[in-house]
């Protein structure tokens, strides 16, 4: 099934001129410049036809008409959610290592969505077909498959629509837990960088200082072990495997991670060590500022306990 989606933004705060794909590119999630070209993609600036290279400046008006290949139904399953708060509004669940956000390519079901299609039934479905993509009812945010933890689901349209606006406009405050490997020379910092999918490998996410999308994390070290150290970041920016790209980029690896810590020697044991604990937002409703947070699972406690026992 396809679907066509209308994207319109007003181009504020834009220094000289940059090329319409990567102006696009950086306000629609999940989005690739590479998708902007050919027959399913219309661009417009200040309502002319323009092609993905096209220069837009500070004022000018950008629309993309863009057609997307979806599934066409989300089939209900019962799976179980772990569930950290619940109200007539949204969800907040504690998302297991291992499970898949919504349906894609090689992951048809057995998703977050599949389990909340179960969950709220059709009229779920049905009330969110014109704020959604059709494979993604109530989802604002997305957590890697082997990341583990906080993760907030619209329940109402409008819900998703206040929602997704706090997260486009990075007023959420999202915090995780990682085990990475060696010893910091300092006990925090910050790092701040374009990040571009790999030209080498279109899976994977590098450091480039030409272009990309803007990211930003902190870091601090909690505890610091003989060969790694348990850290907390905070994320700025959302970008795919944002957290693993920027501790890669300092030398520090997360531990588990087989896209970009391949080698895992003595720690082949181990998955992906990567945990969202706690996630700060406005209710949708109520505007109150509210804060979740996940404990952190098994997997740390045994690491913990290795990096204690037979790797000091």
């Amino acid at each position: 099934m396809r679907v066509e989606r209308t994207y319109c933004f007003t181009a504020d705060n834009v220094e000289g001129k940059v090329r319409a794909d990567v102006f696009l590119s950086e306000r629609i999630e999940g989005l690739s410049r590479s998708a902007l070209t050919g027959e399913l993609c219309e661009i417009f600036i200040n309502g002319k036809a323009a092609v993905k290279s096209d220069a837009v400046r500070c004022g000018d008006c950008v629309t993309l008409v863009y057609v997307a290949d979806v599934f066409e139904k989300v089939e209900p399953q019962d799976i179980p959610l772990d569930v950290i708060y619940e109200d007539e509004s949204m969800l907040v669940i504690n998302k297991t290592q291992g499970m898949v956000v919504h349906p894609g390519a090689g992951n048809p079901d057995n998703t977050v969505v599949n389990a909340i299609a179960f969950r709220y039934g059709q009229s779920f479905l049905d009330g969110m077909a014109d704020e959604c993509d059709v494979t993604r009812p109530g989802i604002v945010h997305r957590l890697d498959k082997d990341t583990s933890g906080v993760m907030v689901i619209a329940k109402t349209a409008s819900a998703h629509s206040n929602l997704a606006g706090q997260f486009q406009a990075r007023e959420t405050k999202k915090y995780y837990y990682a085990f990475c490997e060696g010893i910091f020379g300092v006990s925090s910092g910050e790092i701040e960088c374009l990040l571009a999918r790999d030209i080498n490998n279109r899976k994977l996410f590098t450091v480039s200082s030409t272009s990309g999308k803007a990211s930003r994390s902190s870091y601090s070290v909690q505890h610091q072990y003989s060969c790694a150290a348990l850290v907390k970041v905070r994320i700025f920016t959302g970008r795919t495997h944002q957290i693993r790209v920027h501790m890669r980029s300092i030398g520090h690896p997360v531990i588990g991670d087989v896209l970009y810590n391949p080698n895992h020697g003595k720690f082949a044991d181990f998955s992906l060590m990567l945990h969202s604990f706690s996630l700060e937002l406005r209710h949708p409703v109520t505007g109150e500022m509210m804060k979740f947070e996940a404990p952190l699972p098994e997997r740390f406690g045994a690491l913990s306990d290795k990096l204690t026992g037979d790797l000091r």
